[in-house]
């Protein structure tokens, strides 16, 4: 599909430039003039910045924001408590209701101004903890949802097989995670061969984390898959740093980096709790910190230290993770405010070349989330996929503002309300604010979770 589009101002990697038209074949951008004039047939938007990569997602969550804000018994409700809420949650959701719920949280993340996805799928069994004539049937679903919204997706199947350090038997919670080497690899092979080689779909692999994977089995997956996107989450919580120097002598982080070659490849998920020697370390490394800002401060996980990354230079990108809540200006102003409130500052991650805050948390979620996904995103360039907000100029937040306010006032004020209409691969998927499949994603996202919800 060719199309073509005239942009009054859009945010370019230069920075803001004025009548702007950009044309588009088969999803990728392959023209972009500045200071030029529409023609007839141009898609028309006023204020477009790119769309956000979302680089970590666990789309079956999304079904249950809401439902672990409640105290427990015992009052001291942590990440370890949630777990079990969401293990219970899990149990019942099969296939067709797993695509159902994908599909929901893509069209709400382009809503929210995300319009790629790396999701980290780990739920591989059925119900019953029966594997699936097609091992891959639940990781091809999110496949189905991404195509079915126009998300672009990179799909990270998760090898699971232990319940804590030293390959513990898995608990009875996370019998549909769990798989042997050969069944993982059956699961990426067809992957592999289903997603279409484009622009808009990508695969890598996701060892879950050092508590879930042996080391003698990772070092194997990094052997086999010597390319391509890994993620892998890494000292998210206090408990399972403790846990880690009490079993190897090392910290998650630095058993990975003295044991593994963390490299561009990587994205290190959370990555809460590093010493400042990790927290340079990573950044030298090259590998992306993947941040998740709403499901840190939901979970009580804990505040990365990014000003010390960023001064090292630290590549990141952001996630939503639990999907607690969707707006990509919302996952950014909080990694904002996290600092100023530790640091009783302002505009803490501000850099010198780049005054905007707004604009320097942009710059480095997008950079660092197309490097995680490994999909050309997060740039309006000739060469990337054609991924574009088009925010509401006519907003009253917007009044009596420039363009060197917009993104400011988008990411500190407006948030999603901002989105006007949203481009993913060329495709139109989402107009006036609303995805323009809504109607029919939430009838049957509605179904599910009152069977899911009410009839258990």
């Amino acid at each position: 599909m060719n199309r073509t589009f005239f942009f009054a101002s859009a945010w370019l990697p230069a920075g803001w430039r004025h009548r702007v038209r950009v044309a588009v074949r088969d999803g990728i951008i392959t023209e972009v003039y500045c200071a030029t004039t529409a023609a007839p047939g141009d898609t028309h938007l006023a204020l477009v910045i790119p769309g956000v990569p979302n680089l970590h997602s666990h789309a079956f969550q999304r079904a249950m924001a809401g439902l672990a804000e409640r105290r427990g018994p015992n009052g001291t409700d942590d990440f370890w408590s949630w777990r079990e809420v969401m293990y219970r949650f899990l149990g019942r959701i099969d296939a067709d209701e797993l695509e159902t719920i994908a599909a929901y949280a893509y069209a709400d993340m382009l809503e929210a101004g995300f319009t790629s996805v790396g999701e980290f799928h780990y739920l591989h069994r059925s119900p019953q903890n029966t594997l699936y004539q097609d091992p891959a049937e639940l990781a091809l679903r999110h496949a189905a949802a991404a195509e079915r919204t126009g998300m672009g997706l990179t799909l990270l199947p998760v090898f699971y097989e232990s319940s804590q350090f030293g390959g513990a038997p898995p608990t009875s919670g996370q019998r549909r995670f769990i798989t042997d080497l050969d069944t993982f690899t059956r699961i990426v092979e067809r992957v592999r061969a289903q997603l279409r080689a484009d622009c808009g779909h990508n695969s890598g692999i996701a060892p879950h984390s050092l508590r879930a994977v042996t080391a003698g089995h990772l070092r194997r997956l990094l052997e086999h898959y010597p390319q391509g996107p890994l993620h892998i989450h890494a000292a998210e919580q206090v408990k399972e740093v403790e846990d880690c120097l009490a079993f190897t002598g090392l910290r998650p982080l630095e058993w990975l980096l003295r044991n593994a070659d963390v490299n561009e490849r990587w994205c290190i998920v959370h990555a809460t709790h590093l010493t400042p020697p990790e927290t340079s370390a990573l950044a030298r490394s090259g590998a992306i910190a993947g941040l998740c800002p709403e499901t840190e401060a939901n979970l009580g996980d804990g505040i990365f230290p990014m000003p010390a990354y960023a001064e090292d230079d630290g590549r990141w990108g952001i996630g939503t993770d639990s999907h607690i809540r969707l707006d990509a200006a919302g996952e950014l102003r909080l990694l904002e405010y996290a600092q100023r409130l530790t640091r009783r500052q302002r505009n803490v991650l501000a850099r010198a070349d780049q005054p905007s805050t707004g604009a320097s948390l942009l710059q480095g979620a997008l950079r660092g989330g197309a490097q995680a996904l490994a999909l050309p995103v997060g740039a309006i360039a000739v060469g990337h996929r054609a991924d574009f907000l088009g925010l509401d100029a006519a907003h009253p937040d917007l009044a009596g503002r420039g363009t060197d306010f917009a993104i400011d006032t988008w990411l500190f004020s407006a948030g999603r309300s901002l989105i006007r209409d949203v481009i993913a691969g060329g495709r139109t998927v989402v107009e006036n604010g609303r995805h323009t499949e809504r109607e029919r994603i939430d009838a049957a996202y509605c179904t599910t979770l009152n069977r899911l919800l009410h009839d258990a």
